[in-house]
């Protein structure tokens, strides 16, 4: 399969399921979901991040990793600060979970939509990735909960939901982002789904709200980034990248593999990391999935392991959280090994 034929459909899904997102940010769907879920937790702490926890793991899996490390850390920083919440707990729930959520689904990550032509189809994809995916999300709690035990005794006031604007956008959007789930997973190529509800929304923020409507909604940069580490990385395989990470990574151990994932996804960006290594893995369903857990699970040591961890980055620095990158790194030495081996022990299982 030759670059451009492999690189179309997944340029189409990130720009369309970019202008989806950003769209129902603007229809104010995030924000409501976060207040409904300050509404349920009930002024407890506790039990408002399991409600982000959900929201988090629902948005990456569905609507891909981009769009909770972007979209929903603004929405649970604000709401942290106005509740008197310390935000790095929410920050770190949403960065991590954008990850090691990322497994489900091959929508759930741009490196799983490259990775499905290596399954024979969907199913044969959801066979090898539940157990895992299911681990690396039960393991990031478990650690998240550990490291903020602290925090999540605290209380809050229960703050009022914020007025919608304008209701047809909202349940439009919010429509839109429901009937995405069972689309993505009918089989159906998803670049349509995912097309048909970006032009859906277009169309309805055309009649309802056109000054929404800008090329600013375009994720560019992001594209722009994609493209060069697709060629780049096809350069250095044809000068000997390959070899010297095939012996590295070997070719019996998933582990190995995965670990092998990770520190390349922590070093050079877990996009490169992944297409560097996919003939590596190519031979079977299991080595294909233990090189997702280590370029999707794995790459939560560095600030720039993944486009997604840069922007959150962003987004906490404009919301005045910092992160800086020893507190990133060290939380990321607690949570990485656990996940991949876990991952990859539920992977066998």
């Amino acid at each position: 399969m030759n670059l451009v034929a492999r690189i179309a459909p997944v340029l189409v899904f990130l720009i369309a399921v970019t202008v989806i997102a950003e769209l129902a940010d603007q229809a104010k769907v995030f924000d409501v979901a976060a207040r409904e879920a300050a509404h349920l937790a009930r002024g407890r702490v506790w039990r408002l991040w399991l409600l982000v926890v959900v929201l988090a793991t629902g948005l990456t899996i569905v609507l891909s990793l981009d769009t909770c490390a972007v979209l929903l850390t603004p929405v649970v920083l604000s709401m942290a600060r106005q509740l008197g919440i310390p935000p790095k707990l929410f920050a770190f729930t949403t960065v991590w979970l954008a990850g090691t959520a990322s497994l489900l689904l091959p929508v759930s990550n741009l490196t799983n939509l490259l990775a499905l032509h290596q399954f024979e189809h969907l199913h044969s994809y959801l066979t090898v990735s539940w157990r895992p995916a299911i681990a690396a999300v039960l393991i990031t709690v478990v650690v998240l909960a550990v490291l903020f035990h602290r925090d999540l005794r605290r209380t809050y006031v229960v703050p009022p939901t914020p007025p919608v604007d304008d209701k047809v956008l909202f349940w439009g959007s919010t429509g839109v982002c429901v009937l995405l789930g069972p689309a993505f997973v009918s089989g159906i190529e998803v670049a349509w789904p995912a097309s048909v509800g970006a032009l859906a929304l277009v169309g309805l923020f055309a009649f309802r709200r056109r000054s929404a409507l800008r090329w600013s909604l375009l994720p560019v940069k992001l594209v722009a980034t994609v493209v060069v580490l697709f060629t780049l990385v096809g350069f250095l395989s044809a000068h000997g990248l390959q070899d010297v990470l095939s012996r590295v990574a070997g070719t019996t151990s998933e582990l190995r593999l995965s670990v092998t994932a990770a520190l390349g996804a922590n070093l050079a960006d877990n996009l490169p990391a992944y297409l560097a290594m996919e003939p590596i893995a190519a031979d079977s369903p299991h080595r294909m999935m233990a090189l997702l857990i280590g370029v999707n699970c794995g790459c939560l040591l560095t600030l720039w392991g993944s486009l997604a961890t840069l922007l959150w980055r962003d987004r906490c620095d404009a919301a005045r959280v910092d992160i800086s990158w020893w507190s990133f790194l060290w939380r990321g030495l607690i949570l990485t090994p656990l996940v991949v081996v876990g991952s990859v022990l539920a992977l066998g299982g």
